[in-house]
């Protein structure tokens, strides 16, 4: 199924954040921005959820600090016991502080790397993927905002041009 959609391109990330927020205040809905940098404040705007990337993050650390822990009890206490300068070599409780390090470098090293993992499995970024950009110019120095067609598109593209749009085009998005 297609559907018609209004693409207006911006040059200034204010006049794009009034512009985001006139157009939820006239009850439309914004499908996507495209930004070249991020816009403080614009997630607000388009009034998207929070994210629970946070609790993510927590998570993969606290594996990390898991694996850490269980791999230094292995070698260290289970499988080759040593006596390293005379610390005990029969608990792990014993010699736990010379363990710190390893367990915040492991939980760092957990949480880093599984965040970016799920950064590009939610955002979609596979290997060899077409770029999903309506406009190369975003890239650069342009802000594009995204609206379905309602019923009356020329009141839309006429709001647009006073909320600051400096391109406007419509196209049919499979």
């Amino acid at each position: 199924m297609s559907h018609k959609i209004i693409r207006a391109l911006f040059d200034d990330d204010d006049v794009l954040m009034d512009a985001v927020k006139n157009v939820r205040a006239n009850g439309h809905e914004i499908e996507e921005v495209y930004t070249p940098f991020p816009v403080h404040g614009l997630d607000k705007a388009m009034g998207l959820k929070d994210t629970r990337i946070a609790i993510a993050a927590f998570i993969y650390g606290l594996i990390g600090l898991g694996f850490a822990t269980w791999m230094m009890n292995y070698m260290m206490i289970e499988d080759w016991p040593q006596n390293i300068g005379g610390k005990p070599s029969f608990s792990y409780a014993e010699n736990m502080p010379a363990f710190v390090p390893i367990m915040f470098e492991m939980t760092v090293y957990f949480a880093a790397h599984l965040m970016v993992l799920t950064f590009y499995m939610r955002s979609k970024l596979w290997p060899f993927q077409k770029a999903g950009n309506p406009d190369p110019r975003t890239t650069d120095d342009k802000f594009l905002m995204e609206l379905p067609v309602s019923e009356n598109e020329d009141a839309l593209v006429s709001f647009l041009k006073e909320n600051g749009a400096i391109e406007i085009n419509i196209v049919d998005k499979h």
